[in-house]
């Protein structure tokens, strides 16, 4: 039997450096708002969100520092690569993460952007800074299961 896929659901990019950067303590998905040029450079993949993060503005959410570069083929009407972009969230999950970055020193980091349903979607997590020996136990910890997985190859 076939194992059920998303249809709906088609990842863009990945932000791989931010699961090894924060702790997550919440994870929601989020609209964003995008030109027309923004969009089909979107889909073509050239989108990178790895160094950009979200903050408060005037009771918004705007995602800063995404990278979405320039469609060669709009004329007048292409976009600036770096753009600051409002995230689309309901008043009580804004009024939730303003509360969380402003109280408790979390910030919103960008996991991954998605198309859903033809919508560009962004999943974003409120997290918290690892320290440096947090990353080294993680690291520890990987190397550890890959041996541990060698060993019971070999033994098997």
């Amino acid at each position: 039997m076939k194992g059920k896929t998303n249809k709906g659901l088609k990842i863009i990019c990945l932000n791989r450096k931010a699961r090894f950067n924060y702790f997550f303590e919440e994870v929601l998905e989020a609209g964003i708002v995008l030109k027309g040029s923004e969009v089909k450079s979107i889909r073509k993949g050239k989108v990178n969100i790895s160094d950009s993060y979200a903050v408060d503005k005037g009771g918004e959410i705007i995602l800063i520092n995404s990278h979405i570069s320039s469609y060669k083929e709009s004329s007048y009407n292409d976009h600036r690569p770096t753009n600051d972009r409002k995230l689309l969230l309901n008043k009580r999950e804004v009024n939730k993460l303003i509360g969380k970055i402003n109280r408790e020193g979390f910030t919103i980091v960008p996991t991954k952007m998605y198309f859903k349903n033809g919508k560009v979607k962004i999943e974003i997590a409120i997290a918290k800074g690892k320290k440096h020996y947090d990353k080294r136990q993680v690291k520890k910890q990987r190397d550890w299961n890959r041996e541990k997985s060698r060993y019971f190859r070999k033994t098997s």
